[in-house]
This record gives structure tokens, sequence and C-alpha cells, in this order.
């Protein structure tokens, strides 16, 4: 590793070691449980190839890296640790990526017990591929493992969004679930909650559309008419001042509203 990667890493580390102080052994097979239990629990969507991985924060490395990794990136899981991980980032992203682990340290530092499960990170930056290519990840993240002084580890999913942002700078968010206030394209060092330009109803849908899914599969999921299927797509088009699915999808991963 290069030292000013070395450095990049120790800096991010010194992050993650305010937020737990002891290391604890995980059972592989009920973390496999836990991280499908959170896949279907959290709104993490798919707008692209995925693949995932749980962070341990105490050691700083990965208790598990899905085979996808391979089919994304072109890297074997044994390849993917956090050092090798931190010196594949684009050079030009990696002060965005530790300006928003440092801020999502400290904001998981405010957080109550009861609230922590009710908040998904979630940022973009770019990555080398095995083939030299740079892709845009979109990583979304929730913790999995933790107690009232500690948090252990962290499960993400990292999505290739080459295809509908392919320029831009890093976008940070931090977004509640379950009625809790999300703050939005965040790029100041004090957190100001958004207001929520969609209904519940409207953001369950927009998800449905930055997936690809059709108008028809979504009114069946949400169990609604075409006919009001449609009534809130043409309102949130008008609230995101979009004209096009295409303009809503880009705007959506820029601003980091689902």
């Amino acid at each position: 590793m290069k030292e000013q990667d070395h450095h990049f890493y120790l800096t991010a580390k010194k992050f993650w070691k305010t937020v737990v102080n002891k290391e604890t052994v995980p059972n592989l097979e009920q973390l496999q449980q836990q991280v499908e239990h959170y896949k279907r629990l959290l709104s993490i969507f798919h707008a692209g190839n995925y693949y995932y991985q749980v962070f341990n924060i105490y050691t700083s490395c990965f208790d598990l890296v899905s085979p996808e990794v391979k089919n994304v990136l072109g890297y074997e899981p044994r390849e993917y640790e956090v050092g090798f991980l931190m010196s594949i980032i684009h050079p030009d992203d990696k002060p965005y990526v530790l300006n928003f682990e440092y801020k999502i340290v400290e904001f998981f530092k405010t957080l109550s017990f009861e609230k922590v499960s009710r908040y998904k990170v979630q940022y973009d930056f770019r990555i080398r591929k095995k083939n030299g290519d740079y892709m845009r990840t979109l990583h979304q993240a929730v913790q999995v493992d933790y107690d009232r002084e500690n948090y252990y580890r962290t499960l993400s999913l990292e999505t290739d969004i080459t295809h509908i942002k392919p320029h831009g700078e890093p976008c940070f968010s931090l977004i509640g679930l379950d009625g809790e206030p999300s703050y939005y394209n965040i790029k100041d060092k004090h957190f100001t909650k958004s207001f929520d330009l969609f209904t519940r109803r409207e953001r369950e849908v927009l998800k449905g559309i930055v997936e690809g899914k059709t108008s028809r599969q979504l009114a069946e999921e949400l169990c609604i008419s075409i006919h009001t299927l449609h009534t809130h797509r043409k309102n949130i088009l008008g609230k995101a001042k979009t004209k096009t699915p295409l303009e809503l999808v880009k705007k959506t991963l820029g601003e980091g509203w689902v």
C-alpha cells in the first residue's frame, strides 16, 4: 500500500475506533442470517449489480464479503480487504469518503440506542475495478451488531450506479426510517433536517422507479390501482421538478432521496 493510502486508512481507523472499545468474535452462520434479515427489512434498493460486505469496526476488517464482488469489480472476495479498498478509491474521491466517514461516526455517537436501527447511511464514490476502469458505487449501510456502548459491525451494499451517475461529486445522506428525520446531500458540519418532498407512499413509488420496476409491477406490489400509481408518478415528477423518469432517477441519486 502506498504511504498516502496507508495514511488515509489509518485516519479512517482512528474515526472508527472512537465508537468501539472491544472485539467480539462473529458467529458466521448467525451473521449471515442477520444479513438476510436486514436486507429484507430495510429499504435498501438495487439500481444495478451489487455485492455486500460486513465490516468489523474494531478490527477495521471485513468479516464477510459476498461472492458477487467478483462479478461487479473483478476481485475475489479474499482480495477485497479494507486496506485494499482504500487504495482503489478514486484519488479525487478519497477526501469525500474520509469526510463522510467522520460525519457518520459523529452522527451515530449522538443517537439513542433505540434509534440506531432507524437510520441508513448512503453515499457514492468511484472505485477502480480489476480491469482498470472506474465504477461509481452507491454505498448503503446499516448497523447490524451494536449495544448501548459499542458499534461492532456494519452491513453495507455496494451498487454499481455508473450508468445512472457517470459524473458529479460524491453525495452523502443519512436517511431516517420509521418516521425519523432525514438529512439529504449533507455538505455542512452541522446536520440540518431535510424537509421531505414526498409522502411515504410516494417514497415507496420512487424507490420502485429507481429500481426500474414497471407501473404494473409497482401497482401490484403496493396493492393500488394503475390510475393511482400514475397519479403518484405524476406528483413525484412535479415535486422533483423533472420531466422524465431518467431525469428523476439521476436527481434522486444526486440528492440522496432514497
